[in-house]
């Protein structure tokens, strides 16, 4: 390795320079692995310091990494890693090293794996629990084309609990297809001791000489009498399950193997290339036990061990975090629900494994007892939240559109069809910047608002939001929700406590006589400026704020198509939602058929890409420009002479 050293004598990382793709790691020799780990963490933590995003997830993975696209023939044996936010270091071996540091950025890398961006990402992932599902679909399309390349999933010990990934697992398990689930367990820790007799029995199971001893002995054990063979059975499966802790994984028909050390390479390869050579069919479950950060001081030493982080310095880890101007949305539900909740002991609140993100580990801290966190688990949150409602109780289900998307069956079989009052506080409402496509909550206007009985709320501003969490909880015979955006609030004057809002009525914020602005959500604040601009141009503007999406303001809507010309409705959402029962309440009122001019403004049909928020507001057309334009094309105003 000295020649290559020789050859980058000014590098940081000679050695993870030699390597463009998996293929020239595979040219290396095994010893000289644990220097390519070590540089490419240091390579990993270099680039997300200049770029923010997920850090912890993926240095606890680095060596697990550099393993598997060593033993593994990547990318025609395939690779699945869940969630995706432990994938940095494997952009980095697979092709993608001088792009790095433009992930989350517009036009750079995602954060997430991502098909259309490398043939070394086979399944896209930005929501947990999905890699054993599609693995195993990528296993039987193999076995039905009779190839012999094989399938990995990578799947961390909070995506297993998932009710997802335990089907996948129980389907797995009942099938011959060749399949290997790699469980990186960053919960766990084991001592130097336990560790080494855990690598050595766990590189002895997964062994051919053992595997075929096991088969013989299985096969011999049935020519006995029943009752000896479920004993001799089952005394074989405790002894494993006693040392290895597998035996749940076995009763689901994988075959176990850990848990080993997954920052010891001398303990990784052995263990995979035994699971990789072995003929037998089946599923086969590698438990590896990872720290999370692992290798950076200040990650290892944070409570989240700097699961999402801002830009930051790398000799001290501090984050370079903007000072806020206003208030948090997240930060602003929380609080507001405390305050709810110290007037009312009814009010529970429910998260799905995010905590910190939806601000409940605010309200944990002040009600510990009436928190509650169930896991990634989202169908069974919302199934969870209307027993609570049946006896009494007002949960509050902290939630983000997209991951809401996962229990929609719940919301409407569960909730809906029983009336029961459960308050969904949508959280990463419209476009979320960097974490792009799979976090933009497009669709929940639209899949909320046609349930029949649903209170569906947008909230304009911060102070709106205090409101419709005070008007949630209030709301005690059907259920409703109220969603908000991510990041700052607009800096608006803040209220003293929430006051409950009449259900179903807007509010209108200026009067004017030819343009009406209908707007649902955040996007008040542009249409406001939307509106400054016309009326410079001579156009007089009224700019109302519907509050609601789910029931509509029909009084309001009817005085808005009555007054003036043209009337735009403007929502953070996708095609099918506010707007859309907006021109359904025109068209029966009979208020299209008088010339009335209406313009509904929408998300574009198609998945943006990442990118800062007010570039993708600009390109999906819901900025006060693209409202003026509107406006005016509606009017027959020669838009480029009037812009000019």
């Amino acid at each position: 390795m000295s020649e290559n050293n020789e050859a980058n004598p000014g590098t940081k990382t000679p050695l993870l320079d030699t390597v463009a793709l998996p293929a020239d790691l595979r040219k290396l020799q095994e010893k000289q692995l644990r220097q390519v780990a070590d540089e490419l963490r240091a390579e990993t933590i270099d680039a997300v310091s200049h770029t923010g995003g997920h850090l912890g997830a993926g240095l606890g993975v680095v060596e697990l990494t550099v393993a598997i696209h060593y033993v593994f023939n990547t990318p025609e044996d395939r690779l699945v890693w869940d969630v995706g936010h432990q994938c940095y270091p494997h952009k980095i071996l697979t092709g993608r090293r001088d792009r790095i540091r433009t992930l989350r950025q517009g036009d750079g890398l995602s954060g997430f794996t991502k098909r259309s961006e490398s043939e070394y990402d086979p399944f896209g992932a930005a929501h947990s629990s999905t890699s054993i599902s599609s693995s195993l679909g990528m296993a039987v399309a193999r076995d039905l084309e009779g190839r012999k390349n094989n399938v990995n999933a990578v799947i961390g010990d909070g995506a297993m609990s998932a009710g997802m990934a335990y089907e996948a697992m129980n389907n797995a398990g009942s099938m011959d297809s060749r399949l290997i689930v790699i469980l990186n367990d960053n919960d766990m820790s084991i001592a130097p001791p336990v560790g080494a007799m855990s690598a050595y029995l766990s590189k002895l199971i997964s062994s051919k000489p053992y595997r075929s001893i096991r088969h013989l002995a299985s096969m011999i054990a049935k020519k006995f009498p029943r009752p000896i063979e479920i004993t001799a059975r089952r005394a074989e499966e405790f002894a494993r399950g006693l040392v290895t802790g597998g035996t749940l994984f076995e009763e689901m028909g994988f075959y176990y193997v850990g848990p080993i050390d997954g920052h010891n390479l001398d303990h990784l390869l052995p263990v995979l290339k035994n699971v990789r050579d072995d003929p037998e069919p089946g599923p086969v479950l590698v438990h590896v036990v990872t720290q999370k950060g692992h290798g950076y001081a200040p990650a290892e030493a944070s409570a989240d061990k700097y699961h999402g982080v801002s830009k930051f310095d790398v000799v001290t880890g501090t984050q370079k975090k903007s000072q806020a101007k206003a208030p948090n949305y997240t930060k602003t539900f929380a609080k507001a629900l405390i305050q709810e909740a110290e007037k009312d002991e009814k009010i529970v609140a429910i998260t799905a494994a995010m905590p910190s993100g939806t601000g409940l580990d605010l309200f944990a801290e002040r009600f510990p007892e009436r928190c509650f966190d169930v896991g990634i688990a989202e169908q069974h949150a919302v199934t969870f939240c209307g027993g609570l409602a049946t006896e009494g109780f007002k949960p509050f289900a902290a939630i983000y559109s997209t991951f809401l998307q996962r229990a929609y069956d719940q919301v409407v079989h569960d909730i809906a069809i029983q009336k029961l009052p459960v308050r969904f506080a949508i959280d990463r409402a419209g476009l979320v910047g960097a974490d792009g496509q799979t976090h933009a909550g497009a669709f929940d206007v639209t899949y909320l608002s046609c349930l029949p009985g649903f209170v569906v709320m947008a909230a304009a501003d911060e102070a709106e939001l205090v409101h419709m969490v005070a008007t949630a909880a209030a709301i005690d015979d059907r259920p409703c929700a109220f969603r908000y955006p991510r990041g700052e609030g607009i800096g608006v004057d803040m209220p003293s406590h929430g006051i409950p809002l009449e259900i179903g009525r807007g509010r209108i914020l200026k009067e004017g006589t030819t343009v009406a602005i209908l707007s649902l959500g955040a996007r008040l604040h542009e249409c406001l400026i939307a509106a400054d601009e016309l009326a410079a141009k001579g156009l007089s503007t009224t700019v109302a704020d519907a509050r609601f999406a789910k029931p509509l303001d029909e009084e309001l809507i009817r005085q808005l198509a009555l007054e003036h010309e043209v009337l735009i409705t403007i929502e953070e959402g996708a095609i099918g939602g506010f707007a859309s029962h907006v021109l359904q309440s025109l068209a029966l009122g009979g208020l299209l058929d008088t010339g009335l001019k209406v313009r509904p403004m929408v998300l574009p049909d198609l998945f943006l890409e990442h990118d800062a928020p007010a570039k993708q507001y600009e390109q999906a057309g819901l900025d006060a420009r693209h409202i003026v334009d509107t406006a005016l094309a509606a009017l027959g105003h020669n838009i480029v002479s009037a812009r000019a």
